[in-house]
């Protein structure tokens, strides 16, 4: 079966380079551009893994990762932040959001690949 990953971001070519690495390595990706967004596609959505920006209008994706573990469905879905943030203070607060992983643009693809094959299992 296909594993769906939802990819939140901002910037419409981040979105793209990341939808054509994983459908290469056969995934499905919805994208959306902000955590609003990404909130109203997540109903009734089944979803294996969240690639999310932090910095993005409307919602930013902290409070957007903190929005999708309250929701009983999404609670134990993981999370990738994929941001230029590089600040500890970001990384603990993002990990006390529930986030799994933190990386930092510029990203490797081969970094990147790794962190989704670890969560979506």
């Amino acid at each position: 079966m296909q594993k769906t990953i939802l990819v939140v971001d901002d910037s419409q070519a981040v979105r793209s380079l990341l939808q054509m690495t994983l459908r290469q390595d056969g995934y499905s990706v919805i994208q959306c551009s902000n955590g609003i967004e990404a909130l109203n596609e997540l109903q009734g959505t089944e979803v294996n893994l969240i690639i999310s920006d932090v910095n993005m209008p409307e919602m930013d994706g902290l409070t957007f990762a903190r929005s999708v573990k309250e929701h009983p469905t999404y609670r134990f879905t993981p999370i990738i932040m994929l941001t230029t943030e590089s600040q500890e203070t970001k990384k603990m607060e993002g990990m006390a959001a529930g986030v799994r992983a933190w990386l930092v643009k510029p990203f490797g693809i081969e970094q990147l690949k790794n962190a989704v094959e670890k969560l979506v299992r």
